[in-house]
Parts: structure tokens; C-alpha cells; sequence
């Protein structure tokens, strides 16, 4: 069983940068796609940015290409999402989910584990 712990979220302005951080314990880290999904009320939960176990492949929402970059680091278990150029539409609680395997699947319902969240506002 693998555990998620968010954090990194906060109040930023509009133009601003955040850097999320998803801890993993409980698993081989580097055999999972890590992935970034956000999820705004009374909505699903969408796809952001997705990372292979050896960190050779990513995969970004368009309307975050350019701004977002997804990372890993497998010695610390640690995916990240570095943020910039922040826009108040970027505002929503973001979670990091993994799955095994290689492919970088941008549905919900294709990862296993999930963390809590992290809830990012960015104010114009």
C-alpha cells in the first residue's frame, strides 16, 4: 500500500510560484507513475501533469504547458509540481496519485493512490 502526503499549497498572487510536494512511502517508489490532478468544487477532478518511474517521460494539460513542470526525485520519494506564472484559474485543491507501470494515464480513475490534497488560491 502506498501513501501520499501534498503539501506546498497556499495564497499566492496572480503571476506568482508555488512548488508542490507529494511524499510517498509504503512502495517501490520508481516503479510508479506519479501524476497531478486539481479539483475545483461541484467538479471533477482533472488532469495536470504525469511522470514516469525514471522520470524520462512527462505528460501536461495544455493549459499548463509552459508554467507547470512536474518532477521526481526517486532517492527521496518525492514527486513535485513547480508552478509559475500563476493564473486565478489555477485555483483549486490539487492531489498527487500514483499508479504501477509506465504509461501516463490523464483520467482519475486510472491511478490507485492518492493523497490528500493541498489547496492552492491564487488571487488577482
Amino acid at each position: 500500500q502506498v501513501q501520499l502526503v501534498e503539501s506546498g499549497g497556499g495564497l499566492v498572487q496572480a503571476g506568482g510560484s508555488l512548488r508542490l510536494s507529494c511524499a510517498a512511502s509504503g512502495g517501490t517508489f520508481s516503479r510508479y507513475v506519479m501524476g497531478w490532478f486539481r479539483q475545483t468544487p461541484g467538479k471533477e477532478r482533472d488532469f495536470v501533469a504525469a511522470i514516469t518511474g525514471s522520470g524520462g517521460n512527462r505528460n501536461y494539460l495544455d493549459s499548463v504547458k509552459g508554467r507547470f513542470t512536474i518532477s521526481r526525485d526517486n532517492a527521496k520519494n518525492t514527486a513535485y509540481l513547480q508552478m509559475n506564472s500563476l493564473k486565478p484559474e489555477d485555483t483549486a485543491v490539487y492531489y498527487c496519485a500514483a499508479r504501477d507501470g509506465t504509461v501516463l494515464f490523464t483520467t482519475y480513475g486510472q491511478y490507485d493512490y492518492w493523497g490528500q490534497g493541498t489547496r492552492v488560491t491564487v488571487s488577482s
